[in-house]
Parts: structure tokens; C-alpha cells; sequence
């Protein structure tokens, strides 16, 4: 795709049949997702959720993990802020689902957690039940993004937090080249560096980074829903972490 689309293609989500093949591909680099993911972040992605996190969960939380993958952001609350919380892993992946046992519980037993499967644009809990989602690298894989907003919106309690930690597109011309140009090129030869073969499908990521809307865009989005929104960029504009208050 050129860089000319890059400016022009509708940022709305992934839409069904894209999202589809995100899903496989995810599915299919489940062994070498972190590992691929701290390099192309530059090492930062556990810095940005801490980020993100140490300022909006709190002890006794009821949580939210959407798009949970083995749960590494819930993994940074327990490490980090406290571990009388209780979370709930939501993912369509179920082998990812299936990990979050190792990738967490074999550290830090004493927790309540739950597991459950589906998309953003149905979450299957009641209105008003969660203080906190949380949302690393995932809302970017949304099918229908406008949907997904309002979805994590209802089912937050009044005063709740959306805490958002992605990739970001910069609303600066330049550095939304820089960072489009890394995706595209220099992030595929990374991940073969680090994983080999199978670092290779992380490429999807220019796809999805395409699909995303703008920085400023994105603020204007969760604006409409939420009382306030508190966004950071970092590398550029190529990074974000958002909180975001219901």
C-alpha cells in the first residue's frame, strides 16, 4: 500500500474480513509474541504501561483486561500497584487466553481472575461494572472502532478509566512518514532478527497502523464519550498511552 493511502484510507477499525486475518496471524506468532513485541517498541512497552496503569488502578479494582493476549498489562497492575484486585481476561484468541496461567497466575497466585472470549463490540458484561479497562496494543484491532469506544464506555462504572497503551500515528507530517516507514520496512527485519521465520507475519502491524486513526483524531473520539481524556505521545508520535475518564 502507498504512503498516499496511508493519509487517505478510512481509520475506523480493522472491518470483518481484516480482522479475520489479524486474528490467524496473532494466533499463529502466539511464541514469539513478547518477545518480538519489547524489540519493535524499542524495549519501551513495559514503561508505557507501567505508565499508564500507576496512575489509574487502584487496590480493590474490579478490571477490565480487553484484548488481555497472556494479560501483560494486568501482569504490570499485580507487579506494580496491588494484587487485591480482580480481573477479568477478555480475548477472541482462546490459545492467548490459555497462557495468561503461566504468563501470570505461576508468579502471583493469590488473585481472582476470570477468563472469557469475545470482541470489542460486544462485551458481555452489564453497563456500569468495571473501574478500570485497560487496553494494550489491542484497541487497534478493533473491528468497527467507534463501536468498541462505546462499548468499553458503558460497561465502566461512572468515574472509571480507559487506559489505552498502542501504537500511535502522529498528527506531525513528517513523523507520521518516519514512523510508517519504520513499520513497514525496518519492523519485519526485527522481528527475523529476534524470532526468525516467525517474526516475519508481525509486517501485519503496517496493516492495522494504516487503519488507525490519527493521534489528534483518536483524542477527538474518546472525547465524545469521556469526561476527560489525558494523551500522551512518545517516539514521535508513534507511541501512546491514554487514560481516559468516564
Amino acid at each position: 500500500m502507498s504512503l498516499y493511502k496511508l493519509f487517505v484510507l478510512k481509520s475506523n477499525g480493522l472491518g470483518n474480513s481484516y480482522w479475520n486475518e489479524v486474528i490467524d496471524i496473532l494466533r499463529n506468532i502466539i511464541p514469539v509474541y513478547d518477545k518480538v513485541n519489547s524489540v519493535i517498541s524499542l524495549g519501551k512497552d513495559n514503561d508505557f504501561r507501567k505508565e499508564g496503569i500507576m496512575k489509574s488502578i487502584r487496590q480493590g479494582n474490579i478490571i477490565l483486561d480487553a484484548g488481555s493476549g497472556f494479560g501483560n498489562m494486568s501482569k504490570t497492575v499485580l507487579e506494580n500497584v496491588s494484587k487485591d484486585v480482580t480481573i477479568f481476561f477478555y480475548d477472541p484468541i482462546f490459545e492467548m487466553l490459555n497462557k495468561v496461567k503461566y504468563n501470570i497466575n505461576i508468579h502471583i497466585p493469590t488473585f481472582e481472575y476470570f477468563l472469557c472470549s469475545g470482541i470489542f463490540e460486544k462485551i458481555p458484561f452489564k453497563s456500569n461494572t468495571f473501574d478500570a479497562v485497560l487496553c494494550g496494543y489491542s484497541l487497534r484491532d478493533a473491528i468497527v472502532l467507534d463501536i468498541a469506544i462505546e462499548e468499553i464506555h458503558r460497561v465502566l462504572k461512572k468515574d472509571g478509566r480507559l487506559v489505552i497503551v498502542d501504537l500511535g500515528k502522529p498528527d506531525n507530517f513528517i513523523s507520521r512518514i518516519l514512523v510508517s516507514a519504520y513499520l513497514k520496512y525496518f519492523l519485519a527485519i526485527l522481528a527475523f532478527s529476534v524470532a526468525g521465520k516467525k517474526g516475519i507475519p508481525f509486517k501485519t502491524l503496517y496493516g492495522t497502523f494504516l487503519r488507525w486513526p490519527k493521534n489528534k483524531d483518536l483524542n477527538n473520539m474518546l472525547s465524545k464519550s469521556f469526561s476527560k481524556v489525558e494523551f500522551k505521545t512518545k517516539l514521535l508520535g508513534g507511541s501512546i498511552v491514554v487514560v481516559a475518564y468516564k
